[in-house]
């Protein structure tokens, strides 16, 4: 059975966890990006819109 310092110390070494997490913080902020773009995009083409709907009523 391997003692508490031996699980420890290959529990340090392990880097399968750091990597995993580098991943999924690399994906939330390339997904933050993207909904942020989505959202500009999305109120500059309703105003836009709105602008046509407006030269058509007017």
């Amino acid at each position: 059975m391997q003692t508490l310092r031996a699980l420890m110390k290959r529990f340090a070494r392990d880097q399968r966890g750091a990597t995993a997490i580098e991943y999924s913080l690399i994906a939330t902020l390339v997904s933050l990006a993207i909904i942020a773009g989505a959202t500009l995009m999305g109120d500059r083409l309703k105003a836009l819109l709105e602008l046509t709907a407006a030269g058509f009523k007017g």
